[in-house]
C-alpha cells in the first residue's frame, strides 16, 4: 500500500523560505501526478502545485507563482515544494497528494505538515 509522508514544515518569519518534502513509500508504480495542496484554518483546501511524471511543465496556482516551485524525483518517489518569500497568508497545513500511474484524480494523501508564517 502506498503511503505519503510530508516533512519540512515549521514556524518561520515573513520573507523566509521553507522546503517541503514528500516521500512515497510502498509504491509499485510511478504516480502520474504528484502535487501539493494546503488548507488554512476555516478555509477550504486549496491547490498549490503539481508535477507530472514526464518532463512536463509543473503547474502552480497563480497566487503562488514566482514564489513556490515544485519538483519531483521519480527514482526516489519524492516531490518537493520550495517556498520563498513566505507571507502570513501562506500559513496552512500543506498536504502532499498523488494519483495512480495513469490517472489524473488525486486519491493518495499524506497526513499534512504545518507551515506557520509570522509577521
Amino acid at each position: 500500500q502506498v503511503q505519503l509522508v510530508e516533512s519540512g514544515g515549521g514556524l518561520v518569519q515573513a520573507g523566509d523560505s521553507l522546503r517541503l518534502s514528500c516521500a512515497a513509500s510502498g509504491r509499485t508504480f510511478i504516480p502520474n501526478l504528484m502535487g501539493w495542496f494546503r488548507r488554512a484554518p476555516g478555509k477550504e483546501r486549496e491547490f498549490v502545485a503539481s508535477a507530472s511524471r514526464s518532463a512536463g511543465i509543473p503547474y502552480g496556482a497563480d497566487s503562488m507563482k514566482g514564489r513556490f516551485t515544485i519538483s519531483r524525483d521519480n527514482a526516489k518517489g519524492t516531490v518537493y515544494l520550495q517556498m520563498n518569500s513566505l507571507r502570513p497568508v501562506d500559513t496552512s497545513v500543506y498536504y502532499c497528494a498523488a494519483t495512480g500511474a495513469t490517472m489524473t484524480t488525486y486519491h493518495l494523501w499524506g497526513p499534512g505538515t504545518q507551515v506557520t508564517v509570522s509577521s
